[in-house]
């Protein structure tokens, strides 16, 4: 069911979960050390409906939550080959005399999902350089959406889909991705950030 955030902000389904449209992508490009050609940076808009988390995914690049309402918990997953669950978390909201943060940074290549919330969560994400989904990393088979919180529902969740994968796969498979590049250069503190 859509919800009807999404037909007021005209968001359609992401692939990790959610809903989202891009908001806005900057006119300038960059070539990345590897040769890619990237926007300087994208944003979205990103709803999270009461109830619902997005799968176990990481990116290329920088990515900066920014709250506007509910909150969510955003959960890091290391940057290994497959997600690490519980490496680190942060409610992402705007109740910050309950320790909410409103902007949260993942670093590229770090493996994050959200977890369910009580109440419909709508954030916006900044990734620089530029989102592109060439870029975009999907874990999948356990390590989706939702599986392995502990909940019931996702013990039900995992038994089925161990139920339905062959003998050969693996737990939290990792759909293969472009690759990253280079380590990111040190920025100076000296440096203007924006020049004019």
């Amino acid at each position: 069911m859509r919800p009807a955030l999404a037909d007021l902000l005209d968001l359609q389904p992401h692939p990790e979960g959610g809903w989202y449209r891009q908001t806005w992508a900057s006119p300038e490009t960059v070539a990345l050390p590897d040769g890619r050609q990237r926007t300087t940076a994208t944003l979205i808009h990103f709803l999270l409906p009461a109830g619902e988390s997005s799968a176990w995914h990481r990116v290329a690049s920088d990515e900066v939550w920014l709250a506007h309402t509910g909150s969510v918990v955003l959960e890091l997953g290391g940057d290994g080959p497959v997600p690490d669950p519980g490496s680190k978390a942060m409610t992402l909201g705007l109740d910050l005399a309950d320790g909410e943060v409103v902007q949260a940074v993942v670093p590229a290549r770090v493996w994050q999902r959200t977890l369910p919330g009580e109440a419909d969560a709508l954030v916006s994400c900044l990734v620089s350089p530029g989102f592109d989904f060439s870029d975009f990393e999907l874990a999948t088979d356990g390590a989706r959406a939702g599986l392995g919180d502990g909940s019931d529902e996702a013990d039900e969740a995992d038994e089925a889909d161990e139920a339905t994968e062959s003998d050969d796969a693996t737990d939290a498979e990792v759909v293969p991705r472009a690759p990253a590049g280079p380590e990111d250069a040190p920025v100076e503190p000296s440096e203007p950030i924006n020049p004019a």
